[in-house]
């Protein structure tokens, strides 16, 4: 996942066409993407702020791919790509290990990483405290 984005991702470069909402997401939650294509970051963001940006392109990406029909989900399961994954207590069964949801090894989880980098440079370099240019676990998928 580098700073540039790829063909696939070329629709993700913004979350202009995103509705979002303000509001006081889960303990450890920053933002959040729901099925209605809006996206949510927590009060706790400060707007404009680096991380808000970082946030808003991660769940945009997240967003996109639920309104194009590439993922979609409920209380138990997440489909991504035509593969269905059981989900439950906060974990995605995938490849045979329960992971907590936002765990960056998943997928849907590289590319909105990958969208959240470009941020993180166009920030100068704006990173997380183990160096990493963000990660997802504070995200969940609602």
């Amino acid at each position: 996942m580098a700073f540039k984005l790829g063909r696939e991702n070329r629709g993700f470069k913004s979350s202009k066409n995103v509705k979002l909402h303000r509001k006081n997401l889960d303990p450890g939650v920053l933002g959040e993407a729901y099925k209605d294509g809006s996206i949510a970051v927590d009060e706790s963001v400060e707007p404009g702020s680096a991380l808000d940006k970082r946030v808003q392109r991660h769940e945009t990406v997240h967003a996109k791919e639920m309104q194009n029909g590439r993922m979609t989900y409920g209380d138990d399961y997440i489909r991504v790509d035509g593969k269905t994954y059981p989900r439950k207590d906060g974990k995605i069964k995938y490849n045979g290990e329960w992971r907590e949801e936002g765990w960056d090894g998943f997928p849907w989880e590289k590319r909105a990483i990958k969208a959240e980098r470009l941020t993180v440079n166009r920030s100068k370099g704006n990173k997380s405290s183990d160096g990493r240019a963000g990660s997802s676990a504070y995200q969940k998928i609602k």
